[in-house]
């Protein structure tokens, strides 16, 4: 290894009575991959484990419920409820401790915001909830409507009894073998609930003045004393500031994590955020690294015991600055180890440029899996979830590979067959690979996918995959190849309507353009700059393109219309973003954000489509009634897609062993392509062949010939 250029990052440092060998701390992450009975297995251990090899220092495992009947926050979220669990959470422990790492299980009692059950809730208050962006969210079929989760107020004795199982639990975890436990006081769960004055509105011994409603939460640590010991050292993660009217802020936060460490609490894990406000519990793309950090500064200033900070952490040097400055003793990690476990390994060794960046997209560790009822999974890392890919073994032949298509499902098949031993030859039309990602480098906080892009890119550079720029291939210059994979993304869809071809329509393509002039991987002079727009613009479509094609143009100050044929636009964006994303709409901003707010407001247009562009600017809509109004605008920007397949079927008639992934199959997100990526790398082997769903197989059983 190289000389550590991170002392402060990878200095030991000392929680209770066992030291944690650096700073790197996995803060807790629910990845709902637990049996159905809460017990834990192989894919649990595997996620953690992992994690450890990486050089993590101290990792909580996140979400196990004390009470299985009550609540639990995901629905295979862990649980620490019963004695026959007590093996396999040892089991969990000793995977973590072989490789150095001391651990923690995180107790959370979801309350209100259960995934499991769904009736029957209980919280501090009665209450009608309604948290759409929480894994605890409402139900709503497709015929139904939403009206709210009806939560009901614990009785004292409920309360009590809670306790009881709290401390029973954190007893199973300390004879599972772990180092610590860890209470989980933030986001808006139970004992959330209780410590907060926008939720606790009772007026008994649990609510009402300060210490009253931190009587909950100390109680626990006191029961959990009494049956673990005084040198059982116990964590408690809350929210610094609740970003909520009503909620706790910074001073009263304060306030507690003295109280806290007057009884006995041996370290303080700093988040952020109420689910009623999604924005700063999550944190999606709009916000910067480390915006949270001043939360666990102040905080540190008046108490002895460790402080860990959270929230949107991805760089070493910035995290080695933070602990260099006092301003926190631990950095948190979760969804970047989910992006890259071997985080904390590629710092020390100074390769942070072999650093998976956690983009913080929240589609595949929330959106796809958590909110769905699933197991986690990661857009840009395919092992999470999939083991196949955390060790898959070379291919017994190496085969000659075209991948036709420069964009994330291509760029993620090539990095998987190379790394397999295959000879891949990427072919991409334009000057520069990327795909689709490329558009959110213009954005303002959506540029984060530029991270990925450029791990991609380096990988493929440092596998020394051959990239073919400025070229698209021809049936008979791929016949010398065994697979062909298109990868050739989706297309912007152009109407046959009057006014089409006007000068005042472009795509969302020509706006999002990327501009820089100094990418290292755009290998020559001369980027096409983005197209202009007028004042005044009218965005067609309910895809990606054009909500980010909205936000850019609106933070430029420009008035801006959106046309759907849907009931409401972007419905199937990621709900913590979509809040942000709305609330910038209507001129504000998400909690906790900085920046200019847009000029003017975004009118979204519902249920319509573009009938006719006149000369003028004069836009002729019709709704789903067929009634027919105009907008008046500068510049018309169409945003709806499609598949981009014709490639593929020329290819195939050609008689070639191809297959389509990525936008080209299926227009989805991120995930959807780089998932698609992966597998097909991962399918290609010297038996592989073209089943009858068009799709290439490989591995059939032995008597099987085709």
């Amino acid at each position: 290894m190289s000389e550590n250029k991170y002392p402060h990052l990878f200095s030991p440092i000392t929680i209770g009575k066992f030291e944690v060998p650096n700073r790197v701390c996995h803060v807790p992450t629910d990845i709902s991959s637990a049996n159905a009975d809460g017990s834990v297995n192989q894919r649990v251990i595997t996620y953690h484990e992992e994690i450890a090899k990486g050089g993590c220092g101290f990792i909580i495992c996140g979400a196990s419920t004390p009470d299985k009947k009550t609540g639990r926050p995901t629905v295979t979220c862990l649980a620490v409820d019963e004695d026959p669990l007590i093996p396999g959470l040892a089991e969990l422990a000793e995977a973590m401790h072989r490789h150095g790492a001391k651990n923690s299980v995180q107790i959370q009692h979801p309350g209100r915001q259960a995934a499991w059950p769904r009736k029957d809730l209980i919280s501090a208050t009665d209450m009608v909830a309604d948290i759409p962006a929480s894994a605890g969210h409402e139900v709503v079929y497709a015929q139904a409507e939403a009206r709210g989760k009806s939560i009901r107020a614990m009785s004292v004795d409920e309360i009590y009894d809670l306790i009881e199982k709290f401390a029973e639990g954190a007893w199973r975890v300390q004879q599972a073998g772990f180092d610590s436990v860890e209470l989980h006081g933030a986001h808006g769960y139970l004992i959330a609930q209780f410590m907060s004055p926008y939720v606790n509105k009772r007026n008994d011994r649990f609510g009402g003045s300060f210490s009253s409603r931190m009587r909950f939460v100390i109680e626990i640590v006191h029961a959990i004393q009494f049956k673990c010991g005084p040198d059982f050292p116990i964590g408690i993660r809350y929210s610094g500031e609740e970003w909520i009217e009503g909620g706790r802020m910074l001073d009263e936060s304060v306030q507690a994590a003295v109280l806290f460490e007057e009884h006995g609490v041996s370290f303080l894990d700093i988040s952020a955020g109420i689910f009623e406000m999604p924005g700063p519990t999550m944190d999606p793309m709009y916000y910067p690294q480390g915006w949270n950090t001043y939360t666990a500064e102040e905080i540190k200033k008046h108490v002895k015991i460790p402080v860990i900070t959270s929230h949107t952490l991805r760089d070493p040097d910035y995290c080695e600055r933070i602990l260099k400055e006092g301003k926190t003793d631990m950095v948190g990690l979760s969804r970047q180890m989910i992006a890259d476990p071997y985080w904390a390994n590629k710092a020390k060794a100074g390769k942070k440029e072999e650093i998976r960046k956690c983009i913080s997209c929240l589609v595949g560790c929330w959106q796809e899996s958590l909110m769905i009822k699933r197991h986690m999974r990661c857009a840009i890392n395919p092992a999470i979830g999939d083991e196949r890919f955390i060790d898959f073994k070379p291919a017994d032949k190496k085969l000659n590979v075209a991948v036709v298509g420069g964009g994330p499902a291509g760029l993620e098949a090539a990095r998987i067959a190379t790394l397999r031993g295959h000879k891949v030859t990427v072919f991409e039309k334009s000057s520069e690979l990327g795909g689709a990602i490329l558009y959110c480098c213009t954005v303002a906080g959506k540029n984060k996918m530029r991270w990925y892009a450029d791990w991609i890119r380096h990988q493929i550079t440092k596998l020394g995959v051959e990239v073919k720029y400025e070229s698209v291939p021809k049936p008979a210059e791929l016949k010398k190849y065994d697979a062909v994979l298109v990868s050739t993304g989706s297309e912007t869809v152009r109407p046959d309507i009057k006014g089409i071809d006007s000068d005042r329509v472009c795509t969302f393509q020509d706006v999002l353009r990327c501009k820089s002039k100094n990418c290292e991987f755009w290998p020559q002079k001369g980027k096409p700059e983005p197209a202009e727009v007028g004042d005044t613009v009218l965005i067609w479509g309910d895809h990606y393109g054009a909500a980010d094609t909205a936000e850019k143009l609106g933070a430029e100050g420009k008035k801006v219309y959106i046309v759907t044929e849907n009931a409401s636009f972007a419905s199937w964006m990621e709900p913590c973003h979509k809040d942000v994303m709305d609330k910038r709409f209507k001129g504000g901003q998400g909690e906790g954000l900085k920046g200019k707010a847009f000029a003017h407001p975004v009118t979204v247009i519902p249920d319509s489509s573009v009938l006719e562009i006149g000369k003028s600017g004069e836009v002729v809509l019709v709704n789903g009634r067929f009634e027919r109004s105009t907008v008046k605008v500068d510049t018309v920007v169409l945003a709806n897609v499609r598949e981009n397949d014709a490639l593929y079927d020329e290819y195939k008639k050609a008689g070639l062993v191809v297959t389509k992934i990525g936008d080209a199959k299926k227009v989805k997100n991120l995930r959807g392509a780089v998932t698609d990526g992966a597998n097909i790398g991962l399918t290609i082997t010297e038996d592989l062949r073209i089943n009858a769903n068009d799709e290439i197989i490989a591995n059939l059983p032995t008597e099987i010939e085709l």
